[in-house]
């Protein structure tokens, strides 16, 4: 069985709906971000904001390919992950790319009270900036969910009925 990897902007929800698609698959979940936290012993804010951007994406990309050489995951591929066309190319290569598209308004909804995401720091224009650059990237993605205004429950079902057709 392939893979399934999660993209999408931040907040867009990837950890909470892989963890429920891990459930009802019975697929093996992991968390990109939560694994180099724990690898490393502090926040990924806290990698970026000390050794910058480019550091910690190149240990994001070291961590998505160990998964690239396994079968049946589901991957929460952290926001910039997936906004990177090689990146991209090579989870496509691997197991479906599933985009869970969330308006940039839906994103600083469900994040008005995080602080650990250093990106929402900056200006609104920059974030609106940022967040059209990747969805140009997330579009190639196998499979697109719009998840605004719907439950982590109606958004799983949903990837389960257009991932089934992928696997055929």
């Amino acid at each position: 069985m392939k893979n399934i990897y999660l993209v999408g902007f931040m907040g867009s929800g990837k950890s909470t709906i892989g963890k429920l698609l891990s459930e009802k698959t019975g697929m093996k979940f992991v968390d990109i971000d939560q694994m180099i936290e724990r690898h490393e012993r502090r926040k990924i804010s806290e990698i970026f904001e000390k050794e910058g951007k480019a550091i910690s994406d190149k240990r994001k990309r070291k961590c998505l390919k160990k998964f690239q050489r396994k079968k049946g995951i589901i991957v929460s591929t952290g926001g910039g992950l997936g906004a990177d066309t090689g990146n991209m190319e090579r989870m496509k290569n691997t197991g479906t790319v599933i985009w869970l598209d969330a308006s940039l308004e839906t994103i600083l909804e469900r994040t008005e009270n995080d602080t650990e995401r250093p990106l929402l720091k900056q200006p609104y224009e920059r974030l609106k900036k940022l967040y059209e650059e990747r969805k140009k990237v997330y579009r190639t993605a196998d499979i697109h969910i719009n998840v605004n205004r719907k439950s982590p429950e109606e958004i799983v079902q949903e990837i389960m009925e257009s991932w089934k057709y992928t696997q055929a």
